[in-house]
Formats: structure tokens, C-alpha cells, sequence
């Protein structure tokens, strides 16, 4: 889908996490918020404006 970014590959692309792994582990855990609700779907799609929150950051998703 034009115009969107998976959570997983947002979360590296912004260095909040190392590996696709990692993003799996933390996103599949319970520990990211996107626009204030627990998202567990690694492919979640996120589309500008959007707000990812992990590990005390807050970020708002620009494509």
C-alpha cells in the first residue's frame, strides 16, 4: 500500500531497534504503542502522522 511503512521497519529505520528480530520481539511483547494503544502486529501499516511510542520515546511517522 502507497504511503505507509510497516511498524517493524519503521522502528529500525528510526535506530530504536537492531534487527528485524528485535522488532518482532518488542513489538510482539506488548512494548509499542502506535497513537496510544499496545499494537502487537509486526506489519501493522503506519501512515503519515501516526505516533509510535517505545521505551519512553515518541515519534511521529513522516513518509
Amino acid at each position: 500500500m502507497e504511503g505507509t511503512i510497516d511498524l517493524q521497519d519503521w522502528l529500525k529505520l528510526q535506530d530504536w531497534v537492531q534487527t528485524g528480530g528485535h522488532a518482532k520481539f518488542v513489538i510482539q511483547g506488548g512494548e509499542v504503542k502506535v497513537n496510544g494503544e499496545i499494537e502487537t502486529r509486526r506489519r501493522k501499516k503506519l501512515r503519515e502522522g501516526d505516533t509510535v511510542t517505545y521505551q519512553g520515546r515518541s515519534a511521529t511517522v513522516h513518509l
